[in-house]
């Protein structure tokens, strides 16, 4: 049996790929009731129960020690007459943004960076291996007055990299060198990038880096969700393998068969205006706003069967709807008039068929379909993040205002979550090295 514990575990993208390569999580947690009532619904269906084989425990890690966690683990069913078993993998994917307690602490202390708490929490618990998830950014971002947990002081421009490894060394852990890791290469339909940083302690054996499964040989969008078009006629005649294996399932219950959907849902569409929808229709595949605007100036775009941009157009520039088409046609519209047409974003795009997705985000209002003129659902977002078409999201769609702050529904789930298959390949990495 190997057991492992999932901090900032989100909706339940890394413990998704825990289960598929063979950990029992026996303790996870997070900040948002929001994510709270996605995982712990999931769990529910895999025989996961709440108090018998796992324990989730809504919290500030700031709050949470090895103690309490330890703990909690003890007091499940499972355990009854045992001793806690020493932890195999403790995974997690920190933010590395400081924050304050209201009127007790200076958001500015580099302390309070969670990534300084995760490892506190390592080095309580002291399990075999260590896994962190993060983005990009994370290899490069410097602090000042870093001031460790054995109480070392980093000089100033101290990289987040060498500060882990140096931190993670004071308690007994050797380190890999961080990587980086596209989540494309490993079937996920998916151009991801993430940091993946790997522990373990000194009485270990050192793991490796998952090799890529799929490079070169990516799973494009077609194949991934061509089959959930609502237009019928543009859909997938059959289905292809990654869509086989998202509707029987990849995450194994605790009895150890995955949970076929008998039914997907998450399949709600975000309505759009018809002003909207003709932007939308503007697009050709793979092209962004930057490219939609140039191609308007240089090339002209036909525009003549687009009624409500045409009355848009023509109220705000004071043209008729006939000079309106024209001006556009033959390439005679300034910058300024084509951002009336197409507003001043550029971050839109519309996804290639053909090709991997881009990195899904939490606010995936500006992705439009390949094959509808229509932003993403839910499902289809997560079947991009290689979640099983059993798994069910919870709680509000989306959100808005100043509520993104606190808020985490369905869409913030799915996009700051960890993709189940790459989580898989790294957890499988860490069980082949464990005794």
């Amino acid at each position: 049996m190997y057991y492992a514990i999932d901090l900032f575990c989100g909706a339940g993208g890394c413990s998704e790929g825990l289960l598929q390569a063979g950990f029992n999580i026996l303790f996870s947690s997070d900040i948002s009731p929001m994510v709270e009532e996605t995982y712990k619904n999931r769990h529910e269906q895999l025989g996961l129960i709440q108090g018998k084989n796992t324990w989730f425990q809504r919290a500030d890690i700031r709050d949470l020690t090895g103690d309490q966690i330890k703990k909690y683990i003890s007091s499940l069913e499972i355990m009854k007459g045992k001793k806690i078993p020493d932890i195999d993998l403790i995974i997690g994917g920190p933010s590395c943004q400081g924050f304050s307690r209201a009127g007790r602490r200076d958001k500015n202390d580099p302390r309070n960076l969670l990534f300084g708490e995760y490892v506190r929490v390592i080095s309580e618990i002291k399990p075999k291996y260590i896994v962190l998830e993060n983005v990009e950014g994370f290899m490069d971002m410097q602090f000042n007055g870093y001031k460790g947990l054995t109480g070392i002081e980093y000089p100033d421009g101290s990289v987040t990299p060498d500060l882990l490894r140096s931190e993670l060394k004071e308690i007994g852990y050797n380190t890999l060198e961080p990587k980086i890791l596209n989540a494309a290469d490993y079937g996920v339909p998916q151009r991801r990038n993430r940091v993946i940083f790997i522990g373990y302690r000194n009485d270990m054996q050192p793991p490796e880096y998952p090799e890529p499964t799929t490079k070169g040989k990516h799973i494009s969008l077609k194949q991934a969700i061509g089959d959930l078009v609502t237009n019928k006629e543009s859909s997938a005649l059959s289905l292809t393998q990654y869509q086989k294996e998202s509707r029987k399932g990849r995450t194994p219950a605790v009895n150890g068969k995955p949970i076929e959907a008998r039914k997907i849902v998450n399949t709600e569409l975000s309505k759009i205006t018809e002003i909207v929808e003709e932007r939308f229709s503007l697009f050709m595949p793979g092209e962004t706003g930057t490219l939609l605007k140039k191609r308007v100036l240089e090339d002209g775009i036909d525009i003549s069967k687009k009624p409500a941009l045409v009355k848009l157009c023509s109220e705000r520039l004071g043209l008729t709807n006939e000079e309106v088409i024209t001006t556009f046609k033959n390439a005679k519209a300034t910058p300024e008039q084509v951002e009336i047409l197409l507003t001043k974003k550029n971050i839109r795009q519309r996804f290639d068929e053909d090709l991997p997705s881009a990195t899904v985000v939490s606010i995936p209002d500006d992705f439009i379909s390949p094959w509808e003129d229509r932003t993403f659902s839910v499902r289809e977002l997560a079947r991009l993040q290689s979640f099983d078409d059993s798994f069910v999201f919870c709680g509000k769609r989306t959100t808005g205002g100043l509520k993104r702050r606190v808020e985490v529904p369905q869409f913030t789930q799915v996009g700051n979550a960890v993709p189940p298959l790459l989580a898989c390949a790294v957890a499988k990495k860490i069980i082949e090295v464990l005794p």
